[in-house]
């Protein structure tokens, strides 16, 4: 696993690299318009930001491995699908339509950092995934037995052999549309191992040609209802 996952980082960091390393012999060896070279930055620009989303990804699975279970302070839902919801249309620019249901009855117990960081991730993945004009539906869903937050697309779907690979670091079910997206390969890993330290698991399912659901679900000990925070507040 360990030298997988070397040759997995390092294959990830090469490409960008060497990109970044060519454009920037170009530039210093050849004579170019002032327009061709601001073009060639800006690309080296954005490769540069790949790798620093790259490496951000990797320390924050580092973390997350090495650190004590997350304390369980209250994590306000109904204000995390809200700015969650805003940050998806942000990413979409308008090309998809994106959809926040349900009413939150109950609060989590946990880090609201790790737990908006795999949000964010299903919801990411989805929107880099989805044609334009396709649709993603963020869902939230409480009862007796715990609560789930799921989001649905209509995107490209995902092979079912691919699946129960899906949060490992880098693994791609198509590497060159992954990098044309954007994605670094290590969201859904990061999902996996917040879930986990939430007690807390994903489900995946997905029909190519059709879309995908990301489920994460929380069982009922990791829930406090709305009442209890009216409560401490008058207390």
């Amino acid at each position: 696993m360990r030298r997988d996952f070397v040759a997995n980082v390092s294959h990830e960091l090469r490409t960008p690299l060497t990109v970044l390393v060519g454009f920037l012999e170009t530039v210093r060896e050849l004579k170019l318009d002032p327009q061709r070279v601001r073009d060639y930055i800006g690309m080296m620009r954005e490769q540069g930001a790949r790798m620093q989303r790259i490496i951000e990804d990797l320390l924050a699975l580092s973390v997350l491995e090495s650190a004590p279970p997350p304390a369980a302070e209250r994590v306000r839902v109904a204000p995390l699908l809200e700015r969650l919801g805003a940050d998806a249309t942000a990413l979409s620019k308008g090309r998809h339509a994106i959809s926040i249901e349900g009413r939150p009855q109950v609060d989590l117990l946990g880090a609201e950092p790790e737990i908006a960081s795999a949000f964010g991730n299903l919801i990411s993945n989805a929107i880099r995934y989805t044609p334009a004009g396709g649709k993603v539906t963020v869902a939230w869903h409480d009862g007796p037995d715990g609560a789930s937050f799921s989001v649905a697309d209509t995107g490209v779907g995902i092979p079912v052999e691919h699946i129960p690979r899906l949060t490992e670091r880098f693994y791609r079910v198509d590497r060159g549309r992954s990098r044309e997206s954007g994605g670094t390969g290590l969201g859904l890993a990061i999902a996996k191992h917040v879930l986990g330290r939430h007690q807390a698991h994903l489900e995946v399912d997905s029909t190519p040609g059709a879309g995908s659901r990301f489920s994460a679900h929380f069982p009922a000990g990791r829930t406090i209802p709305l009442e209890a925070a009216t409560e401490s507040q008058a207390g």
